[in-house]
């Protein structure tokens, strides 16, 4: 009751009274700010790795000792081991692609339309034109930052040059120089990769950049020097080979068991497995860090409004030391006493603390839709998809560190409450009262 009443302003007391105030405020920040941040740290996160799995696989597995012809046979095998959850092929190369508004390097890749179907991410990201009938397509799929580049839409021609797999001359190679529609225009929603992929069908990929090896046919003699080219075609077989296999397993943080998993699958092709945190370590490590850095500079601003707790109630403590006096002459012990501002204290704290908390669970909640607000009111482009990837602001709350979040600041109010509670207790009332 005692607490309560010091609580609530009194004229003479408005000055304390408005300290208090601002402590709790400060309070009320430091703990929105926290659980905010964080979210969007945790967002970008979670955001970054749902984009490059969705398209990269957890293990990326290249060929060795001999061409990848038995793709097919490979792929059926992985997906068989337990943990997989699906294997897919591809046909891949770099090229310059241009259009009617510039040209850029892109990363070309070629897949058939039942492997395109298991990347759902990709099969339902198409925002113009689609992936049905992939397979007869004698088109392209290109993201619609990659569009905006090279100034095409759908319908348009973008031509692709490769310097490495035109024909032979007396003086080298000439770049191998071709043609192809736009069909299908997708938004993954992540920057690197709406500028960067280029799709095409499987067997359109393999013809262009050469991935097949022309034999003769089992038990076909030697060719007649004068046969035609009808001749040559039907003694020669093309076998297709792809460029590799990506395999996405149930759990991502799994890979050191999968890899031996897959490693160990009996009758499987030798592959050189490459998996996502090697492929990513640098980045997802650099985020990890920013993370904790953020957290504990931003914990700072929680310890500044408990040490705003101490001096409020420093100052609560001096101007109440005449009501303390009293107190202890009536029988209040220095046990009592410690609790009254103890209580106090803790009060403006867990207050303090739940506003926060409530704050920062609706700013987390509404980070995009008030990004949005801010940069048109300001004119200005906050969050860049340049910068940091992504088109928009994601923001994910993870209830372990909001939890971690509040005790650390209901931990600190308390803490802060002992000092000057402990001086109030230690008042001598003789001495208080001996010039009132």
């Amino acid at each position: 009751m005692i607490a309560a009443r010091y609580l609530r302003a009194r004229r003479k007391e408005a000055f304390i009274s408005v300290i208090a105030s601002l402590t709790m405020v400060g309070v009320a920040i430091g703990v929105a700010t926290l659980i905010f941040v964080m979210s969007v740290m945790n967002g970008f996160r979670g955001e970054l790795l749902d984009k490059i799995l969705g398209l990269n696989g957890h293990f990326t597995a290249y060929p060795i000792e001999s061409q990848f012809t038995d793709y097919k046979e490979t792929v059926d095998a992985l997906q068989t081991v337990n943990g997989v959850k699906f294997a897919v092929y591809y046909a891949e190369g770099q090229v310059l692609a241009s259009g009617r508004g510039g040209s850029t390097g892109v990363s070309v890749r070629g897949m058939d339309e039942e492997n395109l179907k298991k990347l759902t991410l990709l099969y339902n990201s198409a925002e113009q034109g689609g992936f049905d009938s992939w397979d007869q397509n004698d088109g392209v799929a290109i993201g619609y930052r990659l569009a905006q580049t090279l100034g095409v839409g759908l319908g348009d021609q973008v031509q692709i040059i490769n310097p490495d797999s035109g024909a032979m001359t007396p003086f080298g190679s000439t770049p191998q120089i071709k043609s192809y529609p736009v069909r299908t225009i997708f938004n993954l929603g992540m920057v690197e990769f709406d500028s960067l992929f280029m799709f095409m069908p499987l067997q359109t990929a393999q013809d262009y950049f050469k991935l097949y090896d022309d034999v003769l046919k089992p038990g076909q003699g030697p060719l007649d020097p004068m046969a035609s080219d009808e001749e040559i075609d039907a003694a020669y077989e093309r076998i297709y080979r792809a460029s590799g296999a990506e395999i996405f397993i149930d759990d991502p943080d799994n890979v050191a068991v999968m890899r031996e998993r897959i490693a160990a699958t009996p009758g499987l092709r030798p592959l050189l497995l490459n998996d996502w945190q090697q492929r990513n370590e640098t980045f997802f490590s650099a985020l990890q860090v920013e993370r904790v850095v953020m957290f504990t500079i931003l914990s700072m601003i929680v310890l500044v409004a408990a040490f705003n707790i101490i001096s409020s109630l420093v100052m609560l403590v001096k101007d109440k030391s005449k009501d303390i006096a009293v107190l202890r002459t009536m029988g209040a012990t220095r046990g009592a006493i410690m609790r009254i501002f103890s209580i106090t204290g803790t009060t403006i704290g867990v207050v303090g603390t739940l506003s926060g908390l409530v704050l920062g669970l609706i700013v987390a909640a509404n980070a995009e839709a008030l990004r949005s607000s801010i940069s048109n009111l300001l004119g200005v482009t906050l969050f860049p998809p340049e910068v940091f990837f992504l088109s928009s602001l994601p923001s994910k709350t993870d209830p372990t560190e909001v939890t971690v979040v509040v005790v650390m600041a209901l931990g600190l109010s308390f803490l802060a409450t002992l000092y000057p509670a402990w001086r109030a207790a230690q008042y001598d009332p003789v001495e208080a009262l001996r010039y009132e």
